[in-house]
């Protein structure tokens, strides 16, 4: 599986969309907002009024959520050069996203964005660029020390690649208590490998004094099995499982199928962090969500959110005629789950500063 070709939410305003079932991502940007903001005012704290700001969001997917760290950015900017009496920056904002992301919708939104931000903000404010930047963040994808802002959120899970397997994860997608020793050795080499990769491009292209803020899904435990990042993943083997006992899926099919995410603990971000020695850790927190944000319809939206994420990998290994079986039958196990357990999904939210020159 070529993953820069089949990881990508799904598009559109459908049922089964990104932009109508990412209620989760947009409860954590919220949740992490404050962390935003302070990053924003220390950056000037600490720096001169710059005349142009340079921010990217990584992994910047598309519907209502995509302009929702930015826009958190923006107001706080502005708010700050209204207190200083200083003129607004202009801005250039940069989204990210692997080729295969929704851009277009992103693009038809802009016009309409950038107009409520006049109401609000008044005719002084800006003048805003919006570039789109296709390509993976764990190469190179600006200019050398141009940025002064990175935002990513629910992203850096997402693996450059499935980790290459010594033994098969027989019937599993994913980590799982279930899996050889060494298939969760390779998940964590393969981490260390993307993470390392991404803060060393940062590095070059953010200014010195330039700010992070990353948000992933995690984990607290030191356990990489654990419930706490695995346990969604572990329910939807079992129905692939209960497809292959039913004759739709060829069990060699599901054997092969391999999730390419990692779900880090902050001692993991903050030792591959201090590791690569270009940034200095500003704030490092994990907290958590339920995996039903919405008030009825716990395993409708549960698994609608799974499949807007999830479906794009899977019909790259099992076709496209099997999605309805396959999340039905998740459903079913989601709501049996979630009628017995309390469900977290857990984050890990960093931030951080470009130290070296």
């Amino acid at each position: 599986m070529e993953v820069i070709n089949v990881l990508h939410m799904n598009g559109g305003l459908g049922d089964a969309s990104y932009a109508n079932n990412s209620l989760v991502q947009e409860k954590v940007i919220s949740m992490t907002r404050p962390i935003l903001e302070e990053a924003v005012i220390d950056l000037y704290c600490n720096a001169t009024f710059p005349e142009k700001l340079c921010i990217a969001d990584l992994g910047c997917s598309s519907g209502p959520n995509t302009l929702l760290a930015i826009s958190g950015i923006m107001k706080t900017v502005d708010k700050i050069h209204k207190q200083g009496g200083f003129q607004s920056p202009e801005f250039q904002v940069y989204l990210n996203d692997l080729p295969r992301n929704d851009f277009n919708s992103i693009f038809r939104a802009l016009p309409k964005f950038q107009d409520r931000l006049k109401e609000q903000m008044g005719s002084a404010f800006g003048p805003c660029f919006f570039t789109g930047v296709p390509g993976s963040f764990y190469e190179r994808l600006f200019l050398s020390k141009t940025l002064h802002f990175v935002h990513s959120s629910y992203s850096l899970q997402w693996l450059s690649q499935v980790p290459e397997l010594e033994e098969t994860n027989k019937g599993n997608i994913y980590m799982a208590s279930a899996s050889p020793p060494s298939v969760l050795k390779a998940y964590h080499q393969q981490f260390q490998t993307d993470f390392t990769a991404f803060l060393n491009c940062r590095s070059e292209e953010l200014v010195t004094g330039g700010r992070m803020v990353l948000t992933f899904l995690g984990r607290k435990s030191d356990d990489p099995s654990s419930k706490e990042c695995c346990y969604i993943w572990e329910l939807l083997s079992m129905a692939l499982r209960d497809m292959v006992s039913q004759g739709l899926i060829e069990e060699k099919k599901l054997d092969e199928f391999n999730i390419p995410q990692y779900t880090p603990s902050p001692r993991e971000v903050k030792e591959l962090v201090e590791n690569e020695g270009s940034f200095s850790i500003d704030r490092l927190e994990v907290t958590r969500v339920n995996w039903n944000v919405y008030e009825n319809d716990g395993d409708y939206n549960v698994t609608q959110c799974m499949r807007a994420v999830a479906e794009p990998l899977l019909v790259s290994q099992f076709g496209k005629t099997l999605m309805d079986k396959i999340f039905e039958r998740y459903r079913e196990i989601i709501a049996d789950k979630i009628s017995r357990e309390t469900t977290h999904f857990y984050n890990v939210t960093v931030s951080m500063t470009k130290t070296v020159m």
